[in-house]
């Protein structure tokens, strides 16, 4: 993976040491005597290593995650509706009732996960568990067994994507986030262009033991989601202050890099879970960022249906999950050179508004006809929009939300939960195919929404650096005396 250490992390260094706060940054011992060149050589070899040691492991696992939550569209096209005896509704409820634990559960895992001495083992263990659910999933028998078994599904997968997103703030800095939570989403992307097609060779087992072929899906990756959580839970970080593999010296420059860049050590350890609720329930930036992130989930909640959509084209079984992948190819191609840029330019806003553009003609596309040409062409330009757009905005509270690490990582989750609600409802909207209509309806007004939160966010961040630039006082929720001293300005 490529470095991105950026010298201007270093800017405000000078005016944190100084500050006259008992949160102001440091200068550790160990590298008062380095060069700048020595320091920045420092900074890359240990942002290298915990690259190789934490991206690869949440790309793996989301990847996994996907392929574990998304293998019910493929099982429906491999007969688990007629195999169920599952109505239209019976089925959209499958689908819904996941979310309902995992929205629930977000906020209270990540104030779990912000808490405990080893989150990455934290989420390796409910990635375990989740693949221990998903296997079980093959022995259910009727609608209702399948419904625990997706409800039980969501409530263990709580754990998994806000708490990978807090887990990468702890190691980068604001302008490193965007690019790592871009490379581990595409982890996601992989699992939807390549599900289908995995899936099409488990269903080959389809009668082995006299097991029918949906059956295999779900205990083949559940087992495979198990092996690869035990893992990665030998290999993945925890915190910056314990990560193995790094020198003492290259400890000591990742931390202080990181609280060079906040403009003041963590305060996790002196604030209580609850304010630290409160903190994030209470602070306007959280109900902008959920705003635009629920906009842009709405648009997103057709890859729920994306084979069954795509079937709509009139393809046999095999070819209609083969060409789903495409479109997610694209997308994680888009990922990483919108995340790239995104850190590059030290923008979110229209790295947001931008790629959402792609994903409103897709819809308007995907509503205006069924020609099989042009509706492909739709398929493919919705997912690199609202997920490109996605992991910005994440990458923005990474940014932005200020405070101790406790309170970020409750936003992640509280953001991400709102995101999900989307996900719940909308099941019920494709039901119209092969146009789907009032699905595509809903998705295409949550663009143009999306695009328009983006940018008024955007303005209120413009309206608050102003303010700082004047002097003005942000009110208890915006940057602390110290980090105001050492030059913080939100990223736009």
């Amino acid at each position: 993976m490529s470095n991105d250490y950026d010298k201007k992390d270093n800017a405000s260094v000078g005016v944190s040491e100084a500050a006259d706060d008992h949160l102001a940054v440091q200068l550790p011992a160990s590298l008062q005597n380095l060069s700048e060149e020595e320091r920045d050589a420092l900074a890359k070899s240990g942002t290298r290593k915990v690259d190789l040691m934490l991206i690869p492991c949440l790309t793996l696992l989301y990847l996994l995650n996907f392929l574990d939550r998304q293998n019910l569209s493929s099982a429906k096209i491999a007969g688990i509706s007629k195999s169920l005896h599952l109505t239209t509704q019976q089925y959209a409820t499958a689908v819904a009732v996941l979310f309902a634990g995992y929205v629930a559960l977000q906020i209270p895992s990540n104030m779990i996960a912000s808490k405990v001495r080893l989150p990455g083992l934290y989420i390796c263990f409910n990635a375990g568990l989740w693949g221990v659910v998903s296997a079980c999933t093959a022995a259910v028998h009727n609608h209702v067994g399948l419904s625990i078994s997706r409800a039980m599904l969501g409530a263990v997968e709580a754990a998994f994507f806000p708490g990978a997103i807090f887990l990468v703030s702890l190691f980068y800095t604001r302008r490193q986030m965007a690019f790592r939570a871009a490379t581990f989403y595409t982890g996601s992307q992989i699992g939807n262009a390549f599900g289908g097609l995995f899936a099409i060779g488990i269903l080959k087992l389809d009668g082995v033991h006299g097991i029918e072929g949906w059956r295999w899906l779900f205990i083949v990756e559940g087992v495979m989601t198990l092996g690869v959580a035990v893992l990665c839970a030998f290999i993945i970080p925890n915190r910056p202050e314990s990560v193995r593999w790094l020198t003492p010296v290259e400890r000591d420059m990742l931390l202080w890099r990181l609280e060079s860049d906040r403009g003041t050590r963590d305060e996790n350890d002196e604030v209580p879970i609850g304010q630290a609720l409160k903190m994030a329930m209470l602070d306007p930036k959280t109900w902008l960022l959920a705003l635009t992130l629920q906009f842009a989930f709405i648009a997103a909640t057709v890859t729920n249906f994306f084979p069954i959509v795509v079937a709509g084209l009139g393809f046999n079984r095999t070819t209609t999950l083969a060409i789903s992948a495409p479109p997610y190819i694209i997308c994680a191609i888009g990922l990483l050179i919108n995340g790239w840029s995104s850190d590059r330019l030290h923008n979110r806003s229209y790295h947001i508004a931008v790629p959402m553009c792609f994903t409103l003609v897709g819809n308007i596309i995907a509503v205006s006809t069924t020609k099989i040409a042009p509706r492909y062409f739709a398929m493919c330009l919705l997912p690199v929009g609202f997920y490109c757009a996605s992991t910005i905005i994440l990458s923005w509270i990474g940014a932005n939300i200020t405070g101790p690490s406790s309170k970020r990582a409750i936003t992640y989750a509280l953001v991400n939960a709102l995101a999900q609600i989307p996900n719940i409802w909308s099941s019920y909207l494709y039901y119209s195919p092969p146009r789907f209509i009032p699905a595509f309806m809903v998705d295409l007004v949550a663009c143009v929404l999306a695009i328009a939160m983006a940018l008024v966010t955007r303005w209120y961040f413009v309206r608050e650096n102003k303010k700082m630039e004047e002097g003005k006082d942000l009110g208890k929720y915006g940057p602390s005396e110290v980090q105001l001293a050492a030059g913080f300005r939100y990223q736009l």
